[in-house]
């Protein structure tokens, strides 16, 4: 099974080693794990702000770069939902390039989603250990239907205690370029995010998308919490420390 690993410009940029977690849960899966050197971004914010031309021209560019593998998963509901949900959008009554976007969508998974309903993994190599609560990320959740997923692997590890927040299905206030525009509302937003998680009594906050993730560790920090860990759901499941 030849897999295409869609990092994320943000994973890249940010936290690289999202990837090189979501490249061992892979791997461990029993994965041929390629990841195409020149790949960037998947064009969701120009996307997400109207500017149609330069969406395509990354969709493009993304189609060449993955099209040859039999899956694409991306450790991000919102860069998967842009490939899977959004893609065939970008090429209307466009004959062989909207065959090739819908041909990618259908092949591209979120990551928590691939490993529970294709690989189907069993032992996720962690030895992770604490108590955890679950934000669920906003295109995951209503793009792509991920909830029940990244629950069933945190289930998977003895040494994890899963406790859920009120809220966990409410926006954190990241959304792209929301919370650009309405700084003010995402702040509040992140601030109630913030409330739901410390009432929990959680060690760490778990999540699926890089976004979510600043977002909500950037207020953390900015309210003077420098305890609370947050933690992508692939840096907990392949945990070796």
């Amino acid at each position: 099974m030849r897999v295409g690993l869609l990092v994320t410009c943000l994973v890249d940029m940010m936290r690289p080693r999202i990837g090189f977690s979501a490249l061992k849960l892979l791997e461990s899966a029993g994965c041929e794990v390629v990841v195409p050197a020149a790949q960037t971004c998947c064009g969701q914010p120009g996307w997400n702000s109207g500017d149609r031309a330069s969406a395509r021209a990354l969709a493009e560019k993304l189609i060449d770069e993955f099209e040859g593998c039999d899956f694409v998963v991306a450790p991000s509901g919102s860069c998967a939902g842009m490939v899977k949900t959004h893609y065939p959008d970008l090429f209307p009554g466009e004959g062989a390039w909207l065959e090739r976007a819908e041909r990618l969508a259908a092949r591209t998974w979120e990551l928590t989603d691939f490993l529970t309903n294709v690989v189907k993994l069993d032992s996720p190599p962690s030895r992770f250990t604490g108590t955890v609560t679950y934000h669920d990320s906003c295109s995951g959740l209503r793009e792509l239907g991920v909830k029940q997923q990244p629950r069933r692997l945190l289930a998977k590890l003895p040494g994890v205690r899963l406790k859920e927040m009120n809220g966990c299905e409410t926006c954190c206030g990241f959304g792209g370029t929301f919370s650009v525009k309405f700084g003010e509302v995402s702040a509040a937003m992140a601030d109630a995010k913030c409330e739901h998680i410390l009432a929990t009594g959680a060690d760490v906050v778990v999540l699926g998308d890089l976004g979510c993730m600043l977002n909500i560790e950037g207020r953390l920090r900015r309210r003077g919490d420098n305890t609370t860990r947050v933690l992508h759901i692939a840096e907990v499941l392949s945990y070796e420390k």
